[in-house]
C-alpha cells in the first residue's frame, strides 16, 4: 500500500519531500521519527491511505511499546479513527480488528506488557469509538487471574480520581460520556472481586464503592472524613477531610 500519489504535507512542520516520497513507495521501512510524525499528523488529505501504508510497521511498534505519543495513547486511537478503518474492504478492516483484539488480549495476560493495560485500553477504545468489547474481554477472564487482576488494580489506582470527579480519564474524541458511564458501571460491578484477589488496599475498595453513588452522596460519605488531609492534594467538593490521590 502507498499514500496517494498527490498526497502532500508541509515541509516546515511535517518533513521533507524525500520523506514524503517514502510514503508513496511500498514496503520501505521508515525510520522511527518519520513513522511517529506520519501516524500522528492530523492533516493528510487521504489519511486512510497513509494509515494503510504504515500500518504493518506501526502495529509492530505499538505491540513492542516503541510508539511514544506525546499526548497519551488516545492519539494512537485517533490515528486509527481518522483512517476510517471500518470502511475499508472487508479483509483489511478484519485484519485491523484482529490486531486490536490480539494486542488487547495479549496485554491483559502479560505480566509486564510493553504498554500498561489501561493505556492500551485507551488506544483500542479510541480506535473503535467504544469501550464495550474491550471490557467484555477483560470480564471473560477468570477470577482470580493474577495478571489481569493486577492490571485492573493499576487502572483503578491511576484513574480513580478522574472517575470520582465524573470525568473520563482521557480526552476522548467520541462518545466520551457514554464510555465514562460504561466504564464506571463496569468497575462498580466487576472490580471488587479482582481487587480482592489482587490484595488491593481497602482504600481502593472504598473508592470503587463510592463510584456507585451519585456525586452529592459520594462527597457526603463518611469515608472522606476518615481520610487524612494531605497538603497540596485535591479534595473533593464538600469533603471535610481526605484526598483524591496517593497516600
Amino acid at each position: 500500500m502507498t499514500a496517494h500519489p498527490q498526497e502532500s504535507n508541509c515541509e516546515c512542520h511535517w518533513g521533507s519531500a524525500e520523506e514524503l516520497a517514502q510514503l508513496k513507495t511500498p514496503d520501505t521501512e521508515l525510520d522511527p521519527d518519520l513513522l511517529q510524525r506520519t501516524w500522528s499528523a492530523v492533516d493528510w488529505s487521504d489519511h486512510p491511505r497513509v494509515l494503510r501504508r504504515i500500518l504493518p510497521q506501526f502495529a509492530a511498534d505499538l505491540a513492542d511499546g516503541r510508539a511514544e505519543p506525546v499526548f497519551g495513547m488516545e492519539a494512537v486511537g485517533r490515528s486509527f479513527a481518522r483512517g476510517h478503518w471500518r470502511q475499508w474492504p472487508a479483509e483489511q478492516s478484519r485484519a485491523v480488528e484482529e490486531f486490536l483484539h490480539a494486542w488487547w488480549s495479549w496485554t491483559l495476560t502479560d505480566p509486564a506488557p510493553a504498554v500498561p493495560a489501561h493505556e492500551v485500553l485507551v488506544a483500542v477504545s479510541e480506535a473503535s469509538a467504544t469501550i464495550t468489547p474491550w471490557l467484555r474481554i477483560w470480564q471473560s477472564l477468570p477470577v482470580p487471574h493474577p495478571v489481569a487482576d493486577r492490571h485492573l488494580t493499576e487502572l483503578v489506582d491511576s484513574w480513580e480520581c478522574d472517575l470520582l470527579s465524573d470525568m473520563l480519564p482521557w480526552d476522548a474524541w467520541d462518545n466520551r460520556e457514554a464510555m465514562r458511564d460504561e466504564l464506571t458501571a463496569w468497575l462498580v460491578r466487576h472490580a471488587p472481586a479482582r481487587l480482592g484477589a489482587d490484595g488491593a488496599s481497602p482504600d481502593l475498595h472504598e473508592r470503587i464503592r463510592l463510584l456507585g453513588l451519585p456525586a452529592p452522596a459520594r462527597w457526603e460519605d463518611p469515608y472522606w472524613s476518615r481520610r487524612p488531609a494531605v497538603a497540596g492534594v485535591w479534595w473533593p467538593p464538600g469533603a471535610s477531610g481526605g484526598e483524591c490521590g496517593g497516600e
